[in-house]
């Protein structure tokens, strides 16, 4: 049995007051990730936070972009009227995770917080550096086939599993947060973290800190070079093996300016910036694109059966880059990656 306290507070600052007040404590809203984690035991929170009453449910504009309250549903934002119009990124790739339900359910803030899919994060007979910094990463030498080949450390080969958040980096969006020391602004591609030795940190949030909103810049990619293609095991309700978010300014046939992240290949949003500058003043061309996956992949660490989502990455990320020049957004999921 795990029991905990709950509180239900009513403004930001209560909310902080109350997770500074009690290490164990963990905000909950839509409870999709959280809910699962207590379910497995893998989480034992000392008290719930119900902060669903917190006045962060609003899309506002912002500086020539948009501000996502925290609260604000995938739902609602994938199919708000701007989003789809000046980000439509964000809204494919929202819509390529979870299910309608979840959705319905599931918010903004807590997308960027979920926990890993990994088998063994998931069972507490097993060791996790994730669970229990220190007592070793099971899925080093175990069944590793979802598992990272970017950015790994020997304590973690975890995945990020958000879609939302792939196409977050590739628009480098900012995450808002508040906390006992004040307000302040996260760049997105520092939000989360490599594994290093710390892998039970996902992000680079401060002890008490909240998640308050999301902007969106104003340059958003609203024209049609945009895709976001997400590679599974299934053609539904799976997370990624490998995704990509890909959006180009095109001058003719020629790259003005790019932006790639991919997802299920690392830690966190992966984004290569030198691959990113590789392609401008290049023809969009699957030249071009093979030059810029292979700039990203060479660092690429396979584990004892993962190795294939190396190849499967260069592909995904030609693709992807061919989509979006082409004026191709829909994730192109069931087509085989050539």
């Amino acid at each position: 049995m795990n029991r905990f306290d709950y509180v239900r507070p009513s403004t930001v600052a209560e909310a902080v007051q109350a997770l500074g007040s009690d290490p164990a404590a963990r905000f909950i809203a839509g409870g999709t990730n959280l809910i699962d984690l207590m379910k497995y035991d893998v989480e034992r929170p000392g008290k719930l936070i119900d902060i669903t009453r917190l006045p962060l449910g609003e899309i506002e504009e912002r500086d020539g972009g948009l501000r996502i309250g925290a609260l604000v549903t995938n739902a609602t934002l994938a199919y708000d009227s701007r989003i789809r119009e000046r980000y439509p990124l964000l809204a494919d790739a929202i819509l390529a995770g979870a299910s309608a339900q979840l959705r319905n359910a599931a918010t903004t803030g807590g997308n960027l917080l979920q926990r890993t899919r990994c088998y063994y994060f998931y069972d507490t007979a097993t060791p996790c550096n994730k669970r229990e910094p220190g007592s070793g990463c099971s899925a080093i030498g175990g069944v590793d086939r979802i598992h990272a080949i970017l950015g790994t450390s020997e304590h973690c080969i975890a995945t990020h599993p958000s879609d939302m958040c792939v196409a977050l980096a590739a628009l480098e969006a900012t995450v808002q947060v508040s906390g006992p020391q004040g307000d302040r602004a996260i760049p997105f591609a520092e939000f989360h973290r490599l594994p290093g030795d710390e892998p039970a940190k996902d992000t680079t949030l401060a002890p008490g800190e909240i998640i308050v909103a999301i902007d969106l810049p104003a340059k958003g990619f609203a024209g049609t070079h945009h895709t976001y293609l997400k590679l599974r095991d299934r053609l539904s309700y799976a997370f990624a093996l490998v995704s990509v978010a890909a959006a180009l300014e095109l001058d003719g046939q020629t790259i003005r300016t790019a932006r790639l992240a991919l997802g299920g290949v690392a830690h966190k949003p992966w984004r290569n910036r030198e691959a990113e500058a590789l392609l401008q003043g290049k023809p969009a061309t699957r030249e071009s694109f093979k030059a810029a996956a292979d700039l990203i992949l060479r660092e690429a660490k396979p584990q004892s059966t993962n190795g294939f989502k190396i190849e499967l990455t260069r592909r995904a990320i030609v693709r992807g880059l061919e989509q979006a020049a082409a004026g191709t957004p829909q994730s192109q999921s069931d087509k085989r990656i050539q």
